[in-house]
């Protein structure tokens, strides 16, 4: 300051003080001081980990199911700044009369700087290689650095993470960082920041409404707070709302299209064979196994481990045998639950007074890590070791030559594989529903959206499906067959 310092001006207003901005940049500063660099990086090098596997797929022409292509659209959609309507599913459809995740609209930005699905992608993996350094972070504080960077690695590399990847893009990939935190300030006795982490839990799928009343429960028990009941009702209201009200509302069928998953009902009428049924099946038990390998058991020690118990349950419960083994996304939600668990249930038996269990509190992150490093040749990364992963599909150029020839905001028709592709340039029909006639149809030979019976010719196949048309071959090679519509 030049000059000599003025006197205080005792009837000047009140204001923030001059060095309130300084103190703020010294806080943040000192927080990130405060940060472990092993748990970030290892977040980090799981996030490049995950990205190697995603792009790898991507050059392949490696879709395994329709999602990434829906979520495309959806992320498009929020984008330009309009509904989630995605005619991937339907004509008009709104994906959140599908399930309820508002939280997705968080995908718009990045879509609208990279628009394409590799970008949902890399979303999805930056994310878990969020939640690996939180868990990471956790087991560092808690465990000490060398278990606390083991639990992170076993945990980045842990089954539930791996099937997630490799399924592609999914809502759990925001609920994935967002129970990592929850947990990781419940287990710090910090009440608001684990309310609020948990609070938004119900924006990225209704399910999560019962993780929310779990999770409630535990905070309530554990810190012996009444907040935890509040975020208790928070998850049931939004359950209840969820597939009662903005479901069916926002639906074209006025309904919630997964009621009949669950036969309630069946239960309530015969509860001890819904048990037996609970616990029935080779899926199931092969996914509670891996839970109890991945965790190196001492995670039952923890009473987060009761967080885990609604989504197995409504998984185990449904008729649909999909959800009930380890494939696919399911399980990546109870990745960060049994992991911190596993951290929580290791601190405490070791302040136990008996010897005997304090040791047994030494033998539970190396058989997680053990566990892990046994697992994963069985396991999605496996290919990573495979020289052909990183090869890039035969048929990538003849792909990508096709696409260029339809002009932009065209519709059309196609299978799965192509539509992730396909949705940044135009509007994209799935082959399997009835759609309007398309400006365009694909028909690919390697597509397994057509099942046993593929097309042979493309032409013939358009103009019987879409009577009265009249398509013309417009590409043929590669097993590609693009016709277009002549108007």
């Amino acid at each position: 300051m030049n000059g000599d310092a003025p006197s205080a001006d005792l009837t000047a207003p009140s204001g923030p003080s001059p060095v309130a901005p300084a103190t703020l940049r010294g806080r943040t500063a000192a927080a990130v001081r405060r940060q472990p660099p092993g748990a970030w990086l290892t977040g980090l090098a799981a996030a490049l980990l995950y990205t190697v596997f995603s792009v790898t797929q991507w050059n392949r022409l490696d879709a395994p199911s329709w999602d990434l292509g829906i979520f495309t659209q959806l992320a498009k959609a929020y984008a330009g700044v309009d509904a989630p309507i995605v005619p991937i599913k339907g004509e008009d459809f709104n994906l959140l009369g599908d399930h309820f995740h508002p939280l997705l609209v968080l995908l718009g930005p990045a879509y609208a700087v990279a628009p394409s699905g590799l970008t949902l992608l890399i979303v999805q993996n930056l994310l878990f290689g969020l939640s690996v350094a939180v868990v990471a972070r956790t087991g560092m504080r808690l465990l000490g650095p060398a278990a606390g960077i083991a639990v992170g690695i076993a945990y980045a590399l842990s089954w539930g993470l791996q099937s997630a990847v490799a399924a592609q893009f999914h809502e759990i990939a925001f609920a994935v960082p967002l129970l990592a935190l929850g947990l990781e300030a419940l287990l710090a006795g910090r009440v608001l920041p684990a309310v609020l982490w948990g609070g938004l839990l119900v924006f990225v799928k209704e399910d999560l409404g019962l993780t929310v009343m779990a999770l409630g429960l535990v905070i309530a028990w554990r810190l012996r707070s009444v907040a935890g009941l509040w975020l208790a009702a928070w998850g049931a209201l939004w359950l209840v709302l969820s597939v009662r009200v903005v479901l069916p509302a926002l639906n074209a069928a006025g309904q919630y299209d997964y009621s009949d998953r669950i036969d309630a009902g069946a239960m309530i009428a015969d509860p001890a064979g819904a048990v037996v049924g609970l616990l029935t099946g080779t899926a199931k038990h092969e996914t509670l196994l891996l839970l109890l390998l991945a965790g190196g058991v001492l995670f039952l020690r923890s009473s987060l481990s009761l967080v885990l118990l609604p989504t197995l349950l409504w998984r185990f419960a449904s008729g649909q045998e999909g959800y009930w083994g380890p494939e696919w996304h399911y399980s990546a939600v109870l990745m960060p639950v049994l992991f911190l668990g596993l951290v929580d249930g290791t601190h405490s038996l070791r302040s136990n007074r008996r010897r005997w269990v304090r040791s047994v509190a030494l033998l539970g992150v190396p058989a997680a890590v053990a566990a892990c490093l046994v697992l994963l040749p069985t396991q999605k990364f496996a290919v990573l070791a495979e020289p052909d992963t990183y090869r890039q599909s035969a048929r990538w150029d003849a792909a990508h030559r096709m696409m260029g020839l339809i002009p932009a905001g065209a519709t059309v028709e196609s299978g799965v594989v192509l539509m992730a592709y396909l949705v940044p340039d135009t509007r994209v029909y799935w082959l399997g529903n009835a759609n309007p006639a398309p400006d365009y149809l694909i028909v690919d030979a390697d597509d397994w959206s057509w099942g046993a019976t593929r097309p042979a010719d493309a032409e013939a196949h358009a103009e019987q499906r879409f009577p009265g048309t009249d398509y013309t071959l417009a590409f043929d090679e590669a097993g590609y067959q693009l016709v277009r519509l002549e108007r």
